[in-house]
Order: structure tokens, then sequence, then C-alpha cells
């Protein structure tokens, strides 16, 4: 095989199998809509994500916080290849939640409880974890900017009690919107789209012209000036990068739409790489504006809201408040990415019988609201932890779980005898099995242990706390899950 055939896209023969692919059957009820652009417009809010660690960061390692995110949207770039032959080897799989469950399953296994699927099933729900909370953080931050920005509102509510309006009118809002199918979101999120990148570059990009930009905030303060190569820092290090993840590789949730593009051998690698050329440019920009901007005395004094002070600088106070007011609207359009991917990954899960078969429902117009309804539910709880890092820093180990065994799954898939003759329309490039072999093992357990390890020095150890029991409960949800399906399967079937 040539080097053209093994790491190119042969588009035509993807869009072959796709249309296969579509014409063969159903993926559980979910319905082909949308094609690459769409699920871009979707996914494209990731870059917001950055938005609660700019302070953080910055308070750990000062301003190589900006090479910290440079290193993570590229670890994306080599976790996605993988990711992107995965999605086109199972066209119907809901990203990284249908490729581990269904790489890890045994086939034709006869008996009630499949360990393989216990594995592939704890990954789908550690990214469920890993998104999830992404509802909860964006709800906190509006509620806060809704605090700062209007002095009427807060002399009457309190951050939590706007944090807490605020969930209650998006979650119910896109409920309503995506009812009648992600095609319905990916309509928002184009209109949010434009939101959200208006603000965005305007606050990244003016100080340059202002001349409130100094790049001597940068090199003069490129590490703490306490900063030791030990074994302590390396493992603080690790810490910040399973965080940083959470944010900067998360541009593979334009995989998780693979049962609703309509041609997904093409769709999937063209919205997938695109969006992360998007974050590439975001994450690294972003962060040096800040820094160059503010310094870190400046980041300090704003850890949760440092592109306030950043917008107020350049644009002033008319200015800013209009840019803030977009940037909200614009965390709208994360919420909905968050929401459409933890959703999807809850009905991947049940549609393979690793939840109870009550969460693979979908309505009429193929969306699973009874999912989207109980993630609501939950991230108004989560709501209440108050502080957007804490909820991170438990979200990032499920997030952490999730790569690395989807990395693992990867690596089996291409060993694999009863796998490996599948047919995958889009290729990384010959010898990836090793790449990923790499990061998943970075992810597992380095990272893993990193953000524990984080979180001990910081004193949440609520934050792991929190992280470990939701992880857990899937357990007894996968045997009561597995119980009954077998039930249902020893069920006499009728005409």
């Amino acid at each position: 095989m040539n080097s053209n055939e093994e790491t190119g896209i042969d588009w035509q023969h993807a869009e072959q199998c796709s249309k296969v692919v579509c014409e063969s059957g159903e993926s559980g009820g979910l319905e082909r809509s949308i094609d690459w652009k769409q699920g871009l417009a979707i996914a494209v809010g990731v870059p917001l994500l950055i938005l609660p660690s700019i302070g953080y960061f910055a308070g750990w390692l000062w301003s190589a916080a900006i090479i910290v995110w440079g290193l993570s949207v590229f670890q994306g770039f080599m976790q996605n290849l993988a990711y992107g032959e995965l999605a086109t080897t199972f066209p119907k799989a809901s990203g990284l939640p249908g490729f581990a469950q269904n790489v890890f399953k045994t086939p034709d296994y006869a008996g009630k409880y499949d360990r393989g699927k216990l594995i592939g099933g704890f990954s789908a729900w550690s990214y469920w974890f890993a998104w999830n909370p992404v509802l909860a953080i964006f709800a906190i931050l509006v509620g806060f900017y809704l605090h700062s920005l209007f002095p009427s509102l807060a002399n009457t509510f309190t951050e939590y009690q706007l944090s807490l309006a605020a969930g209650i009118v998006i979650f119910g809002g896109l409920i309503l919107v995506n009812y009648r199918g992600v095609s319905s979101g990916a309509l928002v999120g184009y209109i949010l789209a434009a939101l959200a990148f208006v603000p965005l570059i305007i606050i990244a990009l003016a100080p340059y012209a202002t001349g409130d930009f100094v790049l001597s905030n940068i090199t003069s303060t490129w590490l703490p000036t306490d900063w030791v190569w030990d074994l302590n820092s390396v493992l603080i290090l690790l810490g910040i990068f399973a965080m940083a993840q959470w944010s900067a590789c998360a541009w593979e949730t334009a995989a998780i739409y693979g049962p609703e593009y309509r041609n997904p051998g093409t769709d999937v690698p063209k919205a997938l790489f695109s969006c992360g050329a998007i974050c590439f440019f975001a994450y690294v920009i972003v962060q040096t504006t800040v820094t160059g901007v503010l310094g870190i005395e400046g980041i300090a004094n704003a850890p949760i809201d440092p592109m306030l002070p950043v917008a107020q600088a350049s644009l002033g106070d008319i200015g800013s408040t209009i840019a803030i007011v977009m940037l909200i609207a614009a965390m709208v359009l994360i919420i909905q990415t968050a929401y459409l991917g933890s959703s999807r990954a809850m009905h991947s899960m049940a549609v393979e019988g690793n939840l109870p078969k009550v969460f693979g429902k979908v309505n009429s117009h193929g969306t699973p609201v009874f999912a989207m309804v109980i993630i609501g539910l939950f991230n108004l709880v989560l709501i209440s932890m108050g502080t957007p890092t804490a909820i991170l820093a438990a979200s990032a180990i499920g997030y952490v779980c999730a790569n690395g065994i989807s990395l693992f799954a990867y690596v089996k898939a291409k060993m694999n005898p009863h796998l490996v003759g599948l047919e995958r329309p889009f290729k990384a490039p010959k010898g990836w099995k090793n790449v990923a072999l790499m990061f998943g093992l970075f992810n597992i357990p380095l990272c893993l242990i990193g953000i524990i390890y984080l979180n001990s020095i910081e004193g949440s150890w609520f934050s792991t706390g929190v992280g470990i029991v939701v992880l857990a409960l899937y357990i007894p949800m996968w045997y009561y899950s597995q119980h009954e399906s077998h039930v249902a399967r020893s069920e006499p079937q009728t005409a």
C-alpha cells in the first residue's frame, strides 16, 4: 500500500461507505440530518472552555500557561487522529463513548455479564461525566458576569441565585430548541458561533491595537520564582495538563454526532480537524492576551473573570459591557455543545445495554429528551458547588479516564483479528497505534495521578471525592442494566 493510501483520505470511498451505513440501519433512533459544517457549528463553542482556567493556570504556572495550552491542543491533534479513524470505522457510534463500547464488548457474548462491556461502558460514563458539568460551570460564570455587570440585579439576587436562574432558563431553552433534532441545535449554533467569536476575537486582539498589551508582562514572568523541577512540580504539571486537556482537547466532541452525520466517513474528519485548527489559535492567543494586558498580579486580582478587566482596558466601560453580554451568549453555545454531547453519551450507553434502557428513549424527532432532562437536573445540583474550578477538577478525572480507555480501544482495534479488517475510510498515519498507546499511558496513569495530587495540595479532596463517587455509581447501574438486558433477551418473542 502506498503512502497516500495509508495516510490520506479516500473521500469517494468514504462517501460510498457512509451511504451504505445510512441505508443499512438505524443508529438507535438518532436521525442522520447534519453535515460537517453543522457539526462544526455545534462543536465550535469548545474554545470557550478556556474561560474557567485562565486565572487558575496563571496562578500556578504564570506565563508558562501559554505553552501548556499550545501543547494541550497539540495533544488533541495526536489523540483525535486516532478518534477520527475510529469514527469512520464505527460510523454508527456516538464518538468516544461509542468507540470504546464497540471495541471492548465480546462478539456474540451469550452470558449475563460481559466484562468487556463494563470497560467500554465505564469509559462512556467517564466521558459523560467529563462533558456533563460544563453546563453547571458556565451557568455559574453567566451568573457571575450578570452579577458584575448589572448592579440592579446584584442588589436583589446573590450570585448563586443568578446562576441557578440562568441554569433553569438555559437548560430548559436548549431542550426546547433541540426537541426537533440536532439540526435545530446546529441552526442555533450558527447564530451563537457568530456571537461567540466576535467578542472573543475583539477582546483578544483589541489590546494589540490600543497598546494595552505589554510583552514584558510575559517575558519577565515565565515561571513562579519558587518553581523547582522536582517530583512535586512534575505532579502539579501533570495535574494542570489533565485540566488543560479537558478544555483544549475537547474538540473531539465533533465526532460524537457520528450517527447523525449524513456522510460520517467524510463529515467526521472535516468537522473534527476544522474545529481543532480554530482551537489552537484561540487557546494560545487568549491566554497570551490576558497575561500581556493584566500581568500575573492583575490576573490574580480577577481569577474567575479576567476577560472583564481586559475588555475594560481596551474597550472602555460601554464597549466591554457589549462584549461581555455577547460573551454570555457565547457561553450558551458551549453549554449546548456539552448538553448534546453528554445526552448522546447516555443514549449510546443505553442502546449498548450499559445503562438502563430508559436513557435510550428518543422522541419522534430522534432526540434523547429524557436524558437531557436528567442531565439538566443533575447540573442544577452541581451549581451549588459554587466554584467553577472545583467542578472542573472533578470532571477532569472523568475526562482523563475516558481518553485513556478510548486510546487503548484504538490500539485494540488496530490489533484485534476481529476488528483489524474493518473498513476505515479515514486512516491515521502508519504506526499511529504506538502514538495512541503513548498518549493513553500519559492519561492513565500519569494525568490521573496528577489531577488527584493537584486536588490534594489545593485542599480540594471534595472535588476528588465527587469525581470518584460519580464514577463509582456506574458499577451498580451497569449490573442493573446487564440484568435488564438479560431479562429482555430471555423473554419469549411475540410475533
